[in-house]
């Protein structure tokens, strides 16, 4: 049976991908206690590299927001794994982390972010509201234009 979060999402219209599988030596999520702290995601979809290149320059805002919605997928999948394939178990959505990969001019950061807050408060009604970074930066890895990690509390089982 789906919970409450299954049935959003798919009023939403929001999948939530296979987690992906980390690209070097680091566990995807860690649990401690009532947390789930979640390794950065990047625009992986089915395995391989969807978005890349730079804010301000090849990577357009819309893109941008494009690629951070699948990141925040991403995360959200890590998450799903880490609390046995029930999201209900999230009671709080507590800080988001993104890095921009973007030219130095670039200044709409809280813009493309805005991307992954909004979902996870569109899922999450207010427990989706969290603090958050977002800031650019020179490079990413795979040449992507957005990684995002984050921090959940969730109800223990």
């Amino acid at each position: 049976m789906a919970g409450k979060i299954d049935a959003r999402l798919a009023e939403l219209g929001i999948t939530i991908p296979v987690p992906p599988v980390p690209v070097a030596s680091y566990l995807p999520y860690v649990v401690t206690g009532n947390l789930i702290v979640v390794a950065g995601q990047v625009t992986l979809e089915d395995g391989k590299v969807k978005y890349t290149g730079r804010l301000g320059g090849d990577i357009s805002i819309e893109d941008g927001e494009a690629a951070t919605r699948l990141c925040a997928r991403n995360v959200l999948s890590q998450v799903k794994a880490a609390c046995g394939g029930d999201l209900d178990r999230v009671r709080q959505v507590v800080r988001l982390n993104a890095f921009f990969n973007s030219t130095p001019d670039f200044l709409d950061h809280p813009r493309v972010m805005n991307a992954a807050s909004d979902m996870m408060a569109d899922i999450f009604g207010d427990s989706g509201k969290h603090t958050r970074v977002g800031v650019g930066v020179s490079s990413l890895p795979l040449g992507v234009p957005v990684e995002l990690d984050g921090v959940f509390e969730i109800e223990a089982n």
